[in-house]
């Protein structure tokens, strides 16, 4: 079993593009500008939104935070995305999720310029990865992706199962490895759910990745010894013993599944230091134009 390190191949990642941008620096180019919107004081929000900022001064991005409270209308926050879609100084943007209830998610999603749109998920960007375009690919796949390539894990002709179908990992992750590529040519089942018999379908997986949000749900007797496990779960599960009062867990039961696996990913320290790594590549497109030109 070896452990795909997520976070020292985002530190990798981060000084390769830190590297560039002192290149950038050095021509008296354009410094890669990436704004992140905060609505509210959610506590995990906050965290991560403070890594992206971090992030940002690691790699030598300027960086913006705006931040305002969870009573702003949606019209006003409308407002506020109209301003950084006309900042010329901003190369791309996130408006970080959840959003209060009374604010419509999609509104404001179809509210960013897609050239902007470095998360990922606005139709014009998901469209264009659907159909193999050049595009900004939502965060948490493309930070897959990466793990699956510098790890040079083959994935053509495999049998890959995702376990969830949202719009931010399971449907865009299946989509992106079922396609014609270094990381991709996966005969791809998606589940769910609904799905009848679940076990069954991850059994015959040579690659699972799990992104249901269920603690601890893909357990050892659902997995084919050899198979690549990829833990997209990040689930606060409360503990009297730690620190915070509560233990991070994946969506896989590790300590078991782990011996039956050719590769795994932890959590804490595997898929989430990726999808922020992600997000500054895709912000190092925006800011070279090689996207939309």
């Amino acid at each position: 079993m070896e452990l795909i390190d997520g976070k020292g191949l985002a530190e990798t990642i981060k000084n390769e593009i830190a590297e560039e941008v002192t290149q950038i620096k050095t021509v008296g180019g354009k410094i890669p500008h990436l704004a992140a919107v905060l609505i509210g004081d959610d506590p995990a929000s906050q965290a991560y939104v403070r890594n992206k900022v971090r992030s940002c001064e690691k790699v030598g991005f300027k960086s913006t935070l705006v931040r305002r409270p969870a009573t702003i209308t949606e019209t006003e926050l409308v407002r506020i995305i109209e301003d950084l879609n006309d900042d010329d100084d901003i190369d791309g943007f996130i408006v970080q999720l959840p959003l209060p209830k009374h604010i419509n998610e999609e509104n404001i999603t179809l509210a960013i310029d897609p050239r902007k749109d470095v998360d990922g998920f606005h139709p014009a960007n998901f469209g264009r990865m659907a159909l193999g375009l050049p595009a900004y690919l939502p965060a948490t796949p493309f930070g897959i992706i990466q793990m699956l390539e510098r790890y040079d894990i083959e994935t053509s002709g495999k049998h890959c199962v995702v376990v969830g179908r949202s719009n931010i990992v399971g449907t865009p992750i299946a989509i992106m490895l079922s396609r014609k590529g270094k990381v991709g040519n996966c005969t791809v089942t998606v589940t769910h759910s609904r799905t009848k018999d679940l076990k069954a379908e991850t059994l015959r997986a040579d690659i699972i990745i799990a992104a249901i949000g269920r603690a601890k749900f893909i357990t050892a007797d659902m997995v084919k010894d050899g198979a690549v496990v990829i833990d997209v779960g990040i689930n606060r599960v409360d503990d009297v013993k730690a620190r915070r009062g509560y233990r991070l867990k994946g969506d896989v039961d590790f300590k078991k599944v782990a011996p039956k696996c050719s590769y795994i990913t932890p959590v804490p320290g595997g898929v989430g230091p990726m999808t922020v790594t992600a997000l500054l590549m895709n912000t190092l497109k925006a800011s070279k134009k090689s996207i939309y030109g």
